[in-house]
């Protein structure tokens, strides 16, 4: 995880997500000889990958609690962007340049934010443009509020 957090402080999303992508644990599980080979859940992070002869492939020391909330926090935070702190939406995306368009649906209190984010000119990172129902976001960072409604907010980069 912390080979992934650098790579998309580092602006590289291509090399974020491929590494993403290799550790994710549905990966290793896609097929029945693929499941045999990995022997734990499709569903949890291993702290390990076993390489020792006649154990390659293999996870262990599964449910080590660390690693799954890793996994999440690099892959919403880091990955898709999405940060929120002390009730302010900022999106920072660092997204492999192929990737046109993704979406997140953030809930607050009582109210929705529909956010899509936008990459038609296949970038890594960075937001050009910002706007919350409609209205360009000058300073490309929106105060969350409760006002009980779906918000449509939708990022350039």
């Amino acid at each position: 995880m912390w080979a992934i957090m650098a790579f998309t402080k580092l602006g590289f999303g291509d090399k974020a997500v491929e590494y993403y992508t290799m550790i994710n644990p549905i990966e290793h599980s896609r097929t029945k000889d693929a499941a045999k080979k990995y022997k734990v859940e499709p569903y949890v992070i291993p702290a390990d990958i076993y390489e020792a002869k006649g154990l390659e492939g293999r996870g262990g020391w599964t449910w080590y609690t660390g690693s799954s909330s890793w996994f999440c926090k690099v892959g919403l935070e880091d990955i898709l962007g999405l940060n929120i702190e002390k009730g302010i939406l900022r999106i920072k995306p660092c997204i492999p340049k192929n990737w046109k368009e993704y979406s997140i649906r953030y809930k607050f209190e009582n109210s929705i934010y529909n956010i899509k984010i936008k990459n038609p000119n296949s970038k890594n990172t960075g937001v050009d443009k910002m706007f919350l129902n409609g209205e360009m976001v000058e300073n490309k960072e929106i105060r969350l509020i409760d006002n009980g409604k779906v918000n449509e907010v939708e990022v350039v980069m």
